[in-house]
């Protein structure tokens, strides 16, 4: 049940995190979200299981989109780079 109200905790303080003006559009504080956020994550994933690990993954995702979308484009570069002729 702890989890669950420190992962509703951090999806309310990174809505507000967001709202709030940043000098370095907010990278800095994406990190520190990622960082608090990937171990909290594992506990809700190991408390509470699959599914609600899930929602608050999907949550997590939507509030953090753009350290995502630039992840993906990584992974995208990275791995269809070395395309065989």
């Amino acid at each position: 049940m702890i989890w669950l109200a420190l992962g509703c905790v951090w999806l309310v303080a990174a809505n507000i995190l967001a709202l709030l003006p940043s000098h370095d559009n907010h990278w800095f504080r994406a990190y520190v979200l990622i960082g608090l956020g990937v171990p909290l994550l594992g506990g809700i994933f190991y408390a509470n299981g699959v599914w609600i690990g899930l929602a608050f993954l999907i949550a997590g995702a939507s509030i953090l989109r753009w350290p995502v979308i630039y992840l993906l484009r990584w992974v995208r570069r990275t791995l269809g780079g070395a395309r065989p002729s």
